[in-house]
């Protein structure tokens, strides 16, 4: 059995990776990280894919109601700045015992613009639990996922579960050393855009302008609300931290990840990288209450935080 090394004193964290080559060894690593929590009486939040839900309820004998938390990955994680709110959420629910989490934000199938995302997750993982006893273990399957995932893996996990060894992570830079990759520019939409810029006063014509256009897609009338508020809101946060003034793009796509997009750009700097990637609370000194709303509504966004100032792609997928 793969044994996951525990945190070494208080407040010491543990974000590895576990490499795995097939089912056994994924149930193994996984399997194993979980009874050991259960066996120290700590509760475990494990969150991957359907699919592995289904396998390692079965290799555990079921699990409900004794100490497992489970969570399907692919509705939990389907927007990658979704997960870290929701991790750090269930280990604020135990504050005095060290957190417990399986966390598989990677499968077969995520597009390239979500695998961007989620590596900017991993990367911000040891941030959001700077001083928090626990250990995270993310599952990665080596022979399902490209060869670029596998290498990010590497570079956003501190140590690394590999072979049944483990070992420190000698390709590991966090966030610093993957700023580079991260905000490369957004590709340029191919379809028609509608285009509208704000300032100061502007943001019912911006509300206004987006819901008009809106009108015209496929969104139901639900997940249209759900997207001018998060325009409202990027827009809101131009008027207030962007230099007062800001431009909105809109567009749609078809195929099998039909959707629609609206990309928000400012003038503004992200001071801090987990803003919106945490729930604010009303005392928060930390802000970031619009990008985590903007998080909740949409099914995906893309975050640039560059020289050239800092844009947020909105996606909400059609039906």
């Amino acid at each position: 059995m793969i044994t996951v090394p525990a945190p070494s004193g208080p407040g010491a964290f543990v974000h590895a990776a576990l490499f795995h080559q097939d089912l056994d060894e994924y149930l193994s690593g996984v399997g194993g990280f979980v009874r050991a929590a259960l066996a120290a009486d700590e509760p475990v939040l494990v969150a991957v894919p359907g699919p592995r839900l289904d396998a390692l309820r079965e290799s555990l004998g079921g699990g409900d109601g004794d100490g497992i938390t489970w969570t399907d990955m692919t509705e939990l994680g389907r927007n990658p700045g979704r997960i870290l709110a929701a991790v750090q959420e269930f280990a604020d629910r135990r504050p005095d015992r060290a957190a417990r989490i399986v966390g598989e934000a990677v499968w077969p199938g995520r597009s390239p613009a979500e695998l961007v995302e989620v590596s900017r997750h991993e990367a911000l993982v040891d941030a959001a639990f700077a001083g928090r006893a626990g250990t995270v273990l993310c599952p990665y399957d080596v022979t399902g996922l490209a060869p670029s995932v596998i290498r990010n893996a590497r570079r956003t996990h501190p140590t690394l579960i590999e072979h049944d060894r483990t070992l420190p992570s000698p390709g590991y830079t966090g966030l610093a050393g993957l700023s580079a990759d991260l905000d490369l520019p957004l590709p340029e939409p191919e379809a028609p855009v509608a285009r509208i810029s704000y300032a100061h006063g502007g943001l019912a014509e911006v509300r206004a302008y987006a819901e008009g256009w809106g009108r015209a897609t496929a969104l139901t009338r639900d997940r249209l609300n759900d997207l001018i508020m998060a325009i409202s809101e990027a827009a809101a946060n131009s008027l207030a931290h962007g230099g007062g003034k800001g431009t909105l793009r809109l567009w749609t796509v078809a195929g099998p990840r039909a959707g629609v997009f609206a990309e928000i750009h400012d003038d503004g700097r992200l001071a801090d990288p987990l803003a919106g990637r945490r729930r604010p609370s009303l005392a928060s000194a930390h802000g970031g209450r619009g990008l985590w709303m903007i998080h909740q509504l949409c099914d995906l966004v893309e975050v640039r935080a560059t020289e050239s100032g800092f844009t947020l792609r909105l996606y909400v997928a059609t039906p």
